[in-house]
């Protein structure tokens, strides 16, 4: 019995001090750890919302038709000439609208390409005609930019396979600098005449 007393007697045990600093410091390192995750969770919604911005913003147009599509002639048999008229959406940013004047030189931000049975021509000569609200060759929503292509003049190195003509289907594609293409689809009509309405 005196050696076990001797024993407990230089037996230590645990304080209650000892067991609140312990308690403490295990608190600190949790709440430093999960302010950390939180942060870097955060960061990356924060991250992950911009992409999602910039990728709607992508794939919404800035730009839509207005009205016909407008396709002339001079000879009754192939179609020269082709206007239509763009404005921006309701929600749309200023669009610089600089024309095409089909040189390797052109400063235009937005591209239009022609697209035929018998031809993909990419970036061809366009020139423009600004109404209502723009500045310079900027076009602001409100605004509108009649586009006109001259078949017989698509610039440097963009010439028509075959000219169009009766029955025959064309495509458009304007692509902004900032949003999503715009795409016209027509389908000439059987006879060709001087003006036509291309619905």
């Amino acid at each position: 019995m005196i050696s076990l007393k001797k024993l407990l007697r230089n037996e230590k045990g645990m304080t209650g001090l000892e067991t609140a600093i312990i308690l403490i410091a295990f608190v600190t390192v949790a709440s430093v750890f999960s302010y950390a995750v939180l942060s870097a969770g955060l960061f990356s919604a924060e991250q992950g919302k911009e992409t999602i911005y910039a990728g709607l913003q992508e794939a919404s147009s800035n730009l839509k038709v207005n009205g016909s599509i407008i396709a002339k002639s001079t000879d009754d048999t192939n179609v020269s000439t082709v206007i239509f008229t763009l404005s921006t959406t309701p929600s749309g940013q200023p669009i610089d609208m600089t024309a095409c004047d089909g040189t390797s030189n052109a400063t235009n931000k937005c591209t239009v390409s022609l697209f035929t049975p018998e031809s993909i021509l990419r970036d061809v000569k366009w020139t423009n005609k600004l109404t209502g609200n723009y500045s310079g060759n900027i076009l602001k929503p409100g605004g509108q930019c009649q586009i006109t292509i001259d078949l017989n003049d698509l610039g440097e190195n963009n010439t028509l396979s075959d000219n169009l003509t009766a029955n025959e289907k064309f495509t458009l594609q304007v692509q902004a600098a900032v949003g999503a293409s715009v795409t016209i689809e027509r389908t000439l009509p059987g006879a060709i005449e001087g003006v036509m309405d291309l619905y």
